[in-house]
Parts: structure tokens; sequence; C-alpha cells
């Protein structure tokens, strides 16, 4: 059995970058288990106990479609993680590596538009090193919708997938997770619309002859 940690910068990053391939790996016997860095809200505004509560509801929910563990919450700023120290938060990922242990793992592309997703994906890279004794032989970058897509001045190092994972079976859990964050959704022409979302996991799977797929970067792989 593998273990697989998902580090997200908030909840509903799972259900975009990634659902379908949990939903893969927990089909076929995998441990999943979720890291979201900040509640996902506040970043307008003051919010309520009630509002986090409601979203760490949704991720609960979320993770149960998927067959992953009870996510772990951490509570960073939301869209504001560039005001805590990297350290901090390395220093997170890495508690929660020791304690996990995992073999694989998902987080963002260095490229989003989003600054969260930005340093979610540095915290990572650097609480993941590949030292000796290190358990993570893989580590995948997603793509989110509406920050990685709209990175236009990321130049010529922008997202540039090199592994698709056929999500043609699982793109259900996919859709019935993202339908969990409803209220996080757009309406077309909306980059965040479940009419795009599906577009893009047809056009993911249409590149390398998959039904439908989700696509990733490649942090790194070790084989051993």
């Amino acid at each position: 059995m593998g273990k697989v940690l998902v580090v997200a910068a908030h909840p509903d990053d799972e259900a975009l970058g990634c659902a379908g391939a949990i939903r893969r790996h927990t089909n076929q016997g995998d441990q999943v288990k979720i890291l979201f860095l900040s509640t996902g809200v506040g970043a307008r505004g003051e919010v309520s106990s009630e509002q986090i509560n409601a979203r760490k509801g949704m991720a609960l929910r979320s993770a149960d479609i998927l067959g992953a563990d009870e996510p772990i919450f951490l509570d960073f700023p939301d869209n504001r993680m560039d005001s805590v120290p990297l350290l901090t938060v390395v220093g997170e990922i890495e508690s929660v590596m020791s304690d996990y242990g995992a073999n694989t793992v998902y987080t963002h592309s260095a490229f989003d538009l989003n600054v969260d997703h930005k340093i979610a994906h540095q915290a990572v890279m650097t609480a993941c090193r590949p030292i000796p004794g290190s358990t993570v032989m893989t580590i995948l970058c997603f793509e989110i919708v509406s920050s990685t897509d709209w990175a236009f001045n990321a130049g010529p190092q922008n997202f540039r997938p090199v592994q698709f994972v056929d999500i043609t079976e699982t793109i259900d859990a996919k859709f019935a997770a993202l339908e969990v964050y409803r209220s996080e959704m757009r309406d077309p022409p909306h980059a965040r619309s479940l009419d795009n979302i599906r577009a893009l996991a047809l056009n993911r799977g249409a590149t390398v002859g998959f039904e439908s797929a989700e696509a990733f970067e490649i942090g790194y792989v070790r084989i051993g």
C-alpha cells in the first residue's frame, strides 16, 4: 500500500487539482492524507468561525467522497501566506511528513498566480528535499484553473505537464467533490466553471490518448 500526501493551499484545491488521481489511489488501496495550509476564507475581510467551519466541512465531505483520510487543517492566513516566514510553513509540513511518511506528494505548481500556491510549492520542495532516509520518492505538481492558467507573465517556464493520469474511471468522483465546493465555482465562461474544468480534463486526456486526464509537472522522481 502506498502512502500519499496532498499539500493544498486551500480547501477546494485538492478537488480542482488532483481529485481524479486521489480517487485512483484510494481505489487501488493507497492511503491518502490531505494537508490544507489555509482555511481558504478571509482573504477579503473578517470571517466568522461559522464560515471557517463550513469550509472545513466541505473539505471533510470532499475527502470522504475521494476515500481519503480525515484532512489536517493548518491556519495560515488566506492569500497572505507571504506574510509568514517560509521556514514556519516548511516546519509544519515536515512535522506532518515525520508522522506520516508519504511516498508520493502532490502539491501546487511553482508558477501559479496565487501567492499561497507558490509558497505551498516552495515549502513542499524544501520540506521534502531528497536527503538520505527520506520516504518521498515522487513529487507531482498539479494545475488549478483560474490560477495556473492566469499566470500569463510566468515566462517560458510556466506550467508544463509531463505526467498525465487517466481519470476516465474517477472523473465522476472528481465532480462529486467539486459539487461540495459549489459556492466556489463560477458560471461559464469563467475559468473556474464546471464546464471549463470538464473541458480541461477532456483536453488533457486527448493530449495522451485518454478520455479524461489530470496533468502534472514533476517536482522530482527517485527510483531506488
